[in-house]
């Protein structure tokens, strides 16, 4: 079957992507995208409430953050409210009380965490409900729908997920190739491009010729966005900075790029420094329901006896409700209250999640301020003592190759 991109009018757009700054060094862009429910800074993390909740937090406490994005996922929405429902309430926003921007997962994904549950065929893929069993059809024109009801700001293509580590070659070309015709029928479907923005999806495992054949043909459709999907599936992080800077080199300059489903501040640093701009993942919520917290020295797990009486605040100076003294209208937890009841008592997943989420899109804001101000590099040098006490023998390999693919000596001194 032919994927070359058919001959269409420009699709309508419900964003607007302005670049403000450039690294002089790396790849590393600071951006304002402006959606229908407020303006997003670039780069940014989007904390991911799967189920129209976000685990641990409050759509209150998540304002608080500063936070203009986060995201659903269709499938799982699909299945529970359900289409109805949603037409009903009026869309995903007014479901959850959010009044800033959404972006909707197609689906696609899992295809890869459901795929015991799941057929692909060219029509879409065939689930068994993980609720009850029952079978759903989700195809290119379903999901759209879908996202269509949901009323999120960036709705994403239906594509064919196939894990990185897959040894079959042929399957993964066979994927590339139908992600970019489910592309063109989603493209059909989209009854609002002018209130929702359609990002199509790049695939083609981690053959880089496969990937730079696939952003071609991506490109050509001109969707207001692009997404790098189908990585974080277990492949080795050198592989997977091979396939995100190949992408990057050779997408659009003028739109949005998002590196699906990262979230380790490791793999963002760099990413960003690659030239990606937008991130999302469940770890810093489900990390902190296992009583892990994100700081800058790395992850403190706080059942450790050692923090049993060590009265400090998790991150010292971090800004977030958790951290923050009482005097200065903050909670004042400590480390040693945080070792009493975390794993153990539900308070202690809610406040690690608080602190989690807001390092998290704290550590976007720094970014961006490096960017802007040109001295991103410094930053990242910055960033990697922090997390290993200054001895660049422990700085990873992946990292350093990554970084010096685009101009900087991570090991220099």
């Amino acid at each position: 079957m032919s994927t070359q991109a058919p001959i269409r009018k420009a699709m309508p757009s419900a964003l607007t992507f302005e670049r403000h700054a450039k690294c002089s060094t790396t790849r590393a862009r600071a951006s304002t995208l402006q959606l229908p429910h407020g303006s997003v800074p670039l780069p940014i993390f989007m904390p991911v409430a799967t189920q129209a909740s976000l685990k641990g937090l409050t759509y209150d406490q998540l304002r608080e953050t500063g936070c203009m994005l986060c995201l659903n996922n269709t499938y799982h929405l699909g299945l529970k409210p359900g289409q109805e429902v949603l037409d009903a309430v009026g869309g995903s926003h007014k479901l959850q009380g959010w009044d800033r921007n959404i972006l909707t997962d197609s689906g696609g994904f899992q295809m890869v965490s459901l795929l015991e549950l799941a057929t692909v065929t060219e029509e879409g893929v065939r689930f068994l409900s993980h609720h009850d069993g029952s079978p759903m059809l989700l195809t290119p024109e379903h999901s759209i729908s879908l996202q269509n009801s949901i009323g999120s700001d960036i709705i994403m293509q239906l594509d064919d997920v196939i894990a990185t580590t897959s040894p079959d070659q042929a399957r993964i070309k066979e994927a590339m190739e139908r992600s970019v015709r489910w592309l063109d029928r989603c493209i059909d479907a989209h009854k609002y491009p002018e209130r929702q923005n359609l990002f199509c999806i790049i695939q083609g495992g981690l053959d880089l010729e496969l990937r730079k054949e696939c952003c071609a043909q991506m490109a050509a459709r001109d969707t207001p966005g692009i997404a790098i999907g189908g990585l974080s599936g277990g492949e080795d992080k050198e592989e997977f900075c091979k396939v995100v800077a190949t992408c990057t080199e050779i997408l659009p300059e003028n739109k949005p790029r998002y590196v699906m489903g990262v979230g380790y501040p490791e793999d963002i640093v760099v990413a960003v420094a690659l030239g990606a701009d937008m991130f999302d993942c469940v770890w810093p919520t489900r990390t902190a329901r296992f009583g892990n917290a994100i700081v800058s020295s790395g992850t403190l797990n706080l059942r450790n006896r050692c923090y049993v009486d060590d009265f400090t605040p998790v991150e010292e100076g971090c800004g977030c409700p958790c951290c923050l003294p009482v005097e200065k209208g903050g909670l004042g937890v400590t480390k040693a209250y945080m070792h009493h009841v975390t794993a153990k008592e539900t308070v202690g997943a809610h406040l690690l999640s608080m602190h989690n989420v807001h390092f998290m899109l704290a550590l976007m804001g720094s970014i961006r301020q490096a960017i802007i101000e040109d001295r991103y590099p410094a930053f990242i040098c910055e960033f990697f003592s922090k997390i290993y006490k200054g001895d660049k023998s422990k700085y990873p390999e992946w990292a350093v190759g990554a970084l010096r693919g685009v101009g900087m000596d991570l090991l220099r001194d």
